[in-house]
């Protein structure tokens, strides 16, 4: 057992953020609200109904996951693995119809990736992988979106461009977007609701500003005697102090 005694629930058009150290099991957390791992009681529910009592499919038209490991496809173009999303909606022998091409097309054109739908996936840099990744889970069109450390591999400019594109679906198209990262300041300027996930405080739910005014944050990040937290500009600052 990873962690027990959670309760929380997520708001549809709102981004949430889930924060905590290292193995304090975010991403075990994540998949156990997805169903890729069974739960060891309690329960789950989604828009109502229990996790369990969803069919595969059904789950499939209701969360859209994108995980930190890497697709290991070879032979496949960018618009052929978007178009993969559309799977739980094009039955057994998976045809597309104009609705799905259409589906797909404005998924790669939301990430900004139109430059790369013709180029084969295993060209792709770390970064263009996960984009993509992110585009096919905008195609299939759920209501929920879960994502395991979205902005790893990109550059700064490009974690900011893409919390910030997730933070409009939440808010314009009325999506659950429930996100891991470790980027912390980024993640205080951007999200609505933090889960602040900790081994000797459980987990601890607020805006930034509500966590930050309890010292949640606080002692979060301040484990180290070279890190302080502003509460006000909710951003860390490393002391420098070095002996002549």
């Amino acid at each position: 057992m990873v962690a027990s005694h959670l309760t929380a629930s997520l708001q549809r058009g709102q981004l949430t953020c889930l924060l905590g150290e290292n193995g304090v099991g975010k991403s075990t957390l994540l998949k156990t609200l997805s169903g890729f791992l069974p739960k060891l009681g309690g329960s789950i529910r989604l828009e109502g109904r229990e996790l369990d009592d969803y069919s595969e499919n059904e789950l499939a038209r209701t969360i859209g996951i994108v995980l930190t490991e890497k697709p290991d496809v070879q032979q496949m173009t960018v618009m052929e693995l978007v178009e993969l999303g559309r799977a739980p909606y094009t039955g057994f022998w998976g045809r597309l119809c104009e609705a799905d091409r259409e589906a797909c097309c404005e998924a790669i054109k939301l990430i900004g990736i139109e430059s790369l739908k013709n180029r084969q996936v295993q060209t792709l840099s770390d970064g263009e992988r996960q984009k993509v990744m992110i585009a096919k889970a905008l195609a299939q069109h759920t209501p929920i979106i879960y994502l395991d450390e979205p902005t790893a591999f990109l550059d700064y400019p490009s974690k900011v461009d893409m919390l910030m594109l997730l933070s409009r679906i939440s808010r314009e198209a009325q999506k659950t977007v429930f996100l891991s990262t470790h980027d912390l300041e980024l993640a205080l300027q951007t999200a609505d609701t933090i889960w602040l996930m900790s081994r000797d405080e459980g987990l601890q739910i607020g805006t930034p500003h509500e966590l930050a005014a309890s010292g949640a944050l606080s002692r979060f990040v301040e484990r180290s005697k070279d890190i302080t937290f502003d509460t006000q500009t909710l951003s860390v600052q490393v002391n420098k102090s070095f002996k002549s």
